[in-house]
């Protein structure tokens, strides 16, 4: 199924992960809203919500740029309002927006334990809440990148507070599945099998060692549309891996992916 036409609500989608699931969904046609904090470039970070809009267009799809700030629940109710009355609905949401800090009880801070539950975990309620009413009349999609539930006390020794936040995304996923099931909408998490080179990455996680070992966002966003191309519920319900998902449908090389073709590749976290 193409999604020609279809209208994608994309948190976080100036840069990274969410930049490539916009690029290749305009490539179908797609309308994008990409909705972020990044009005203006950063230094370090390349990309904004304008930016990947201008992307957008040239890949061929529609754009709306939306500043958005995922905590403030009044602004995402607002912005879900108006990407639905500029391109006459909301087909999906990606749930992409995403903070992050792998450090222990005894040295976070706080406040920082705050962000990283605001962004990750009650953005999905607060984003998944606000798209209802449209989700409703086009029986669509929620997807949210979170981790399938790996127990093993391994991922929580020493990042637990990151680790309870996305786990919490991924709990939501199983919850809105069942919960929406009566509105026919379909609700999933997607994660990768290995590293994605991101500034999640270079910047908190490792740096260019790791991205050396990363795959590329474009792998993420091949296994996101076809999750979003996927109909009737058909696969609603499931903590995808990227590369799990694709071979579910029928692909087997995925050497084009490789941020450095000289690079071992790692695995993510949470993945055994």
């Amino acid at each position: 199924m193409s999604l020609s036409g279809k209208t994608l609500f994309i948190t976080g989608a100036s840069r990274g992960i969410g930049r490539e699931i916009a690029l290749r969904a305009a490539r179908d046609g797609a309308n994008i809203v990409i909705a972020a904090k990044s009005a203006e470039a950063h230094a370090k970070l390349p990309g904004t919500i304008h930016s990947v809009a201008a992307e957008v267009e040239a890949a061929g799809g529609q754009a709306l740029a939306l500043q958005l700030d995922v905590r403030d629940e009044a602004a995402v109710k607002i912005a879900m309002a108006k990407a639905a009355a500029h391109f006459g609905g909301i087909d999906a949401v990606i749930n992409n927006a995403g903070a992050i800090k792998l450090v222990g009880v005894e040295k976070l801070e706080p406040k920082r334990y705050d962000l990283m539950f605001q962004i990750n975990t009650r953005a999905v309620m607060v984003c998944s809440q606000a798209a209802l009413p449209y989700l409703k009349e086009s029986r669509g999609h929620i997807l949210s990148l979170s981790p399938p539930l790996n127990l093993d006390p391994k991922w929580f020794a020493n990042y637990g507070p990151y680790t309870t936040t996305k786990y919490g995304m991924s709990m939501l996923t199983l919850g809105m599945h069942e919960e929406f099931k009566k509105y026919g909408i379909s609700v999933n998490s997607l994660w990768p099998q290995t590293v994605i080179a991101t500034a999640a990455i270079e910047f908190e996680a490792g740096g260019m060692a790791v991205m050396k070992a990363a795959r590329l966002p474009a792998i993420m966003a091949d296994a996101a549309y076809a999750i979003l191309s996927s109909g009737e519920r058909s696969i609603s319900g499931r903590l995808l891996i990227d590369e799990e998902i694709l071979r579910e449908q029928g692909q087997s090389e995925f050497e084009q992916y490789r941020y450095d073709p000289a690079g071992k590749l790692m695995t993510d976290l949470f993945v055994d």
